[in-house]
């Protein structure tokens, strides 16, 4: 640009002499200033597609400016809702924190005392495995004493079925040593029967009938075909139409049927602890000369008093089978439903406890006195204790 300048000075002050003498080198000068300007326009022109190009660019730096801007804004506004949003984090972190350090206070005393309870733990569980195994022994010795007290009463039964006919037939001479009843040794008639006794002439007999087994539920039909059996002694002469079958006590409760009758005989199934009452009944009878010319009123108080003994012997015998089974059912349910330590207590009573009902002497009477004075000092005691005894009733 330096000679476009000095060209342009040059043409400004140009003088008339210098157009004439100095044309060329002002021409040349002109060529120089001509190549300047060229130059020159073309930098301008190149400069103004810069500019353009930079005026776009500007543009173009603008609109990412204002998005930039905008997100700048909108980032702004997401920083403070973090900021927010950290905030409240930071006060659940610090409100965490004080949990954590409530917890781990907690931990530190639990881990501080967890040694003394695993000890604890331990202890009690060895108490707990011992007190276990002492329940598991007391267990199977209380089963086994079950087991053996049943197996001793079954072999008790058995041996009193098995002795059942022996224990008949001293029973039956006993009572007749203290009555002062013929018992029959050998009978002088066709058969063997157990037992026989005579009163008044006639022959009356005792079979004494047992169960074979523990198994009871053939016995009834046992007992029906004994029954039929007699008829080869009642068919003889002199021997009582009225034949008495004697079986175990613990077995009465199997039969529905204790009386059979038979055409021309009958057959009365009876047990052990009725023989002394029915012998007496049959007894009385002796005391008449002849039964046939006995008068229509004594023979209506024989048939009274033996009847009375009957059904006295029986309900004797229904009243006690009741209570038995009542008392085997409180002791069945003790034993199922008292707590183990009470059950060992009672077992420890029971064992100190002992009955000993009155000895019965041989060839001596039950005086009747003597039990008329005791109940008379049954009722006195129980009236000075205030005690109400059961009145008795007519059925």
């Amino acid at each position: 640009m330096e000679k476009l300048n000095l060209f342009f000075a040059q043409i400004k002050d140009i003088s008339l002499w210098q157009r004439l003498f100095q044309w060329r080198k002002i021409r040349n000068l002109s060529f120089d200033a001509y190549e300047e300007f060229r130059s020159l326009q073309k930098e301008s022109e190149a400069g103004r597609d810069s500019i353009e190009k930079l005026r776009n660019r500007i543009t173009e730096i603008s609109a990412r400016n204002e998005n930039l801007s905008q997100k700048t804004r909108d980032t702004e506004i997401l920083s403070a809702r973090k900021d927010a949003q950290l905030e409240e984090l930071n006060g659940r972190i610090r409100e965490y924190s004080g949990i954590i350090n409530e917890l781990t206070k907690k931990v530190s005393s639990f881990e501080a005392s967890k040694e003394d309870n695993v000890k604890n733990y331990n202890e009690n569980i060895a108490r707990l495995n011992q007190t276990k195994d002492s329940l598991e022994a007391e267990r199977k010795r209380l089963n086994d004493d079950r087991v053996r007290e049943a197996e001793e009463r079954l072999e008790n039964m058995k041996r009193q079925w098995a002795e059942h006919e022996a224990d008949v037939k001293n029973s039956i001479i006993r009572i007749c040593d203290i009555n002062h009843v013929n018992y029959i040794e050998k009978v002088p008639f066709r058969g063997n029967p157990d037992n026989t006794i005579e009163i008044s002439g006639e022959y009356i007999i005792f079979d004494a009938k047992s169960p074979a087994g523990d198994d009871l539920s053939n016995f009834p039909t046992y007992i029906k075909t004994q029954a039929d059996n007699l008829k080869k002694y009642a068919s003889q002469d002199n021997v009582k139409k009225s034949i008495f079958l004697v079986v175990p006590t613990n077995t009465i409760d199997k039969l529905k049927q204790l009386t059979y009758r038979l055409g021309d005989y009958d057959v009365f199934v009876i047990t052990r602890d009725s023989l002394e009452p029915v012998i007496l009944s049959l007894k009385k009878i002796e005391e008449y000369d002849l039964a046939d010319k006995l008068s229509p009123e004594d023979r209506d108080s024989i048939c009274r008093i033996i009847g009375k003994f009957a059904h006295t012997t029986k309900r004797r015998i229904q009243v006690d089978q009741f209570f038995q089974r009542e008392f085997i059912d409180i002791v069945l349910r003790s034993e199922k439903d008292l707590p183990e330590d009470i059950q060992k207590q009672v077992i420890e009573f029971e064992k100190s406890e002992k009955l000993n009902p009155p000895t019965e002497k041989r060839a001596k009477i039950i005086s009747i006195d003597e039990l008329q004075k005791k109940s008379e000092e049954i009722e006195a005691e129980s009236e000075a204790r205030k005690l109400n005894l059961p009145e008795e009733s007519e059925e």
